[in-house]
């Protein structure tokens, strides 16, 4: 039996961490342009929900501990609808980036006849190398907050602090 502070944001994380792994299909087997668009996007994207939850489980049992004394300020901080509201604006903003790409400047198919001379090899080109960046960059900004409020929490009791453990696997 498990059970999680949060099953709903617990169901949200273990989905986009199951479409995180089925994501590396698309880079699999011949390309064609739907999947080079879809490839870096999808991974992004579902990657970034993941690690949003997690960010936002161990931010609730933050605010969680911070709230128990009396008066505290903290109090309007706990409460599931933050958590969601957590999530949906990471989300949100990386979803921002993947359709700025695609719309500015499109991963493609791409005949690459000079890796290899006499073979013609076909690869997808990221289109904007910088919109690329901007995604791992995201990502990684995201996994940093998560790590460094997982560190502020490591004093927190265990039983209340899943997310703690979840981020220090990700280092």
């Amino acid at each position: 039996v498990v059970r999680a502070n949060n099953h709903t944001l617990s169901f949200i994380l273990l989905v986009s961490i199951k479409l995180s792994f089925l994501s590396v299909f698309l880079f699999l087997g011949r390309p064609v342009d739907i999947t080079c668009m879809l490839r870096q996007t999808s991974f992004g994207i579902t990657f970034s929900i993941a690690v949003s939850c997690v960010l936002a489980k161990t931010l609730m049992v933050c605010f969680a501990f911070k709230a128990t004394k009396p008066g505290s300020p903290w109090r309007k901080w706990v409460g599931v609808k933050v958590a969601y509201c957590i999530v949906l604006s990471c989300s949100i903003i990386q979803i921002l980036i993947s359709v700025i790409w695609l719309t500015i400047s499109p991963p493609f198919l791409e005949l690459n006849f000079l890796f290899e001379p006499g073979q013609i090899i076909i690869q997808c080109n990221e289109g904007s190398v910088v919109a690329f960046y901007i995604v791992l960059s995201y990502m990684g900004l995201l996994a940093s907050v998560s790590f460094i409020v997982a560190f502020l929490a490591r004093s927190l009791p265990d039983s209340f602090n899943e997310a703690k453990y979840i981020t220090f696997s990700m280092l």
